[in-house]
């Protein structure tokens, strides 16, 4: 049940977000939603899934590249997955990529190109969770659904002071957060609250003073709110070991593999390889004098550190191992690989 309390401070916030919203690609700002423009559910939804696990300052440029290059569900459902996948690379986390696809493809099937326009509708969609189709409905659609991500988590443990660590105090933060979501112009509130967190609540040195919630913020007045949200200690990530294999053909060929569609790096063109594990097998796809190159290729997974060994050697002629695939001099692009993978290429390269 919401006060008079929580009408302000939605109020504060709106009030805030119409003088300070930030300028994205993919939103419509509060004066052109005034003056009655609608946001594109298709660019609404191409977004969240970008930003998932991601800043906005690394997705802004795929973003533009993709909507320039699919500017419509339908485009991007017809697509060739090879394609999608390659402008996806280096943004990380490739299911993502995967179920991208998947949700246009029944976007365009089963719902003739128009995105469903309720959360539970959203939410049987591929790739789409709660936090998306919440965002979504409410930004697309101006439902007055709760949207809880890091930033309002932050805002939300702040403003009530609440000292419960994460994430066993999200079901508390997600009622404050309803409490507060208005029935006018969810879609903006929605936007200014992340905006709120994600400028000034920000996680270190929050801005306080500049702050539209700095009266009714609890955290503030007990002096708090530099040490929330608290959060349960992550355990250390351990180390995993692997080996790489790169082979050129005399042409100028390359050797890849294409990883399998589960898993990480799922569906994407990389380096032959082994596993990763904490002792794994050195065996090359096929005989050669293969040369174990100086230095190494680190890289960080959200759930474990990474370290390869590169192992190079030339491509014999009409050699063509089975499960692999030879990608011609002129169609290689390093800028196709995953990030690992073209760390693996640059170390190679610099040989």
């Amino acid at each position: 049940m919401r006060d008079s309390a929580d009408l302000n401070v939605s109020k504060e916030l709106l009030a805030w977000y119409d003088r300070h919203a930030r300028e994205m690609p993919w939103r419509v700002g509060p004066a052109d939603r005034a003056a009655g423009v609608q946001p594109d559910p298709y660019r609404v939804w191409l977004s969240e899934v970008m930003l998932q696990q991601t800043t906005v300052a690394a997705v802004q440029d795929y973003f533009l590249r993709f909507t320039t290059r699919w500017p419509s569900v339908q485009a991007l459902a017809s697509a060739p997955d090879d394609q999608v996948m390659a402008e996806w690379a280096g943004l990380g986390y490739y299911a993502r990529a995967r179920n991208l696809l998947k949700c246009a493809r029944v976007v365009t099937d089963d719902y003739d190109g128009t995105f469903p326009n309720t959360y539970d509708a959203l939410l049987k969609l591929p790739g789409i969770g709660p936090y998306t189709a919440a965002a979504i409905s409410a930004i697309a659609f101006d439902r007055p659904e709760t949207v809880l991500d890091g930033n309002v988590e932050r805002v939300m443990s702040r403003l009530y002071d609440i000292h419960d660590p994460l994430p066993g105090s999200k079901p508390v933060l997600k009622e404050h957060a309803t409490v507060l979501t208005p029935d006018s112009r969810p879609g903006d509130y929605a936007q200014a609250v992340m905006d709120l967190g994600a400028t000034i609540c920000t996680p270190k040195s929050p801005a306080c003073g500049i702050c539209p919630l700095r009266d009714p913020c609890q955290a503030r007045s007990a002096g708090t709110q530099a040490d929330l949200p608290r959060k349960i200690p992550k355990k250390p990530k351990p180390t995993r070991f692997g080996h790489i294999y790169i082979a050129q053909a005399e042409n100028g060929d390359m050797l890849m593999e294409r990883r399998p569609d589960k898993g990480l790096l799922g569906g994407m063109l990389g380096w032959p390889g082994s596993d990763w594990s904490d002792a794994p097998e050195n065996s090359p796809p096929f005989p050669a004098e293969w040369q174990r190159l100086s230095g190494e290729v680190r890289h960080t997974f959200t759930h474990f550190h990474l370290i390869l060994q590169i192992w190079t050697t030339q491509l014999p002629r009409g050699l063509r191992p089975e499960d692999l695939i030879v990608v011609e001099k002129h169609r290689f692009q390093p800028s196709d690989l995953p990030t690992v993978m073209r760390k693996a290429h640059d170390l190679w390269r610099a040989r």
